[in-house]
């Protein structure tokens, strides 16, 4: 029954700051590829070592993606560092066909922007175990220079202040935990009534409708205690 109710094709945003590790836990949880789908952002920065176009982000100059924003083809945008990005709206209206959960993995500005335009998104915030690990994250990425890294931080201490504004918070210390409640996190939102539509009403129906069908033909014998193996203390005696 579960399995046919539940829920499917609702966006959920990973968002934190920087050094919290958001990236990683959607990687995480898209290798169920039968649950949920990566979103790949688009990007005016450039790639850094490793990264490949349209796997991590499509990357484009700052004339296309401003076209693309301008004709209504991002679901939200922002600027960040000076850099901007963006959630392909194509992405979403594929997913919710296929009845896959598209994981965003954006900052607390499209957060606030997909939770504006889209009220169903599941929004979780990632927190950081400690500012030492934050620190050390960005150090050990190697991808920013000191001055780029300090003005991440800076924007950390910000983002931070904006945790009361999701659904749910996760300290993301250990990975596999934190993918674990995260997933948990979804499933929990799948099994809500207000998502099931009328699936769960025209079920209830269904079962009440067996249920007096039953009870008009007369009640099936069984083992329970109503049952003819039921005894009397009397019998037993």
């Amino acid at each position: 029954m579960t399995e046919t109710l539940a829920a499917k094709g609702f966006p959920v945003v990973l968002a934190g700051p920087s050094g919290s590790g958001k990236t990683t836990v959607a990687r995480a949880l898209a290798e169920d590829g039968g649950r949920f789908r990566f979103s790949v952002s688009a990007t005016t920065r450039r790639p850094r070592e490793g990264e490949r176009d349209g796997r991590d982000y499509v990357f484009l100059d700052r004339e296309a993606f401003l076209g693309r924003r301008d004709r209504g083809e991002l679901l939200e945008w922002a600027r960040v560092h000076g850099e901007w990005y963006g959630t392909p709206r194509d992405q979403l209206e594929r997913a919710r066909e296929e009845g896959v959960h598209l994981l965003l993995d954006i900052d607390v500005q499209g957060a606030r922007s997909v939770r504006r335009l889209e009220p169903d998104a599941v929004t979780i915030f990632l927190l950081p175990p400690s500012g030492v690990r934050v620190v050390q994250r960005l150090a050990d990425r190697g991808s920013e220079g000191r001055e780029e890294r300090r003005r991440r931080l800076e924007t950390a201490t910000g983002e931070l202040d904006a945790v009361a504004e999701f659904d749910f918070v996760i300290v993301n210390d250990v990975l596999e935990r934190a993918v674990a409640q995260a997933s948990a996190v979804v499933t929990g939102e799948e099994l809500r009534i207000r998502r099931m539509g009328e699936r769960v009403s025209s079920r209830a129906a269904e079962l009440e409708e067996e249920i007096r069908g039953a009870l008009a033909h007369g009640t099936p014998a069984g083992s329970g205690p109503d049952g003819p193996e039921a005894r009397t203390e009397e019998e037993e005696s």
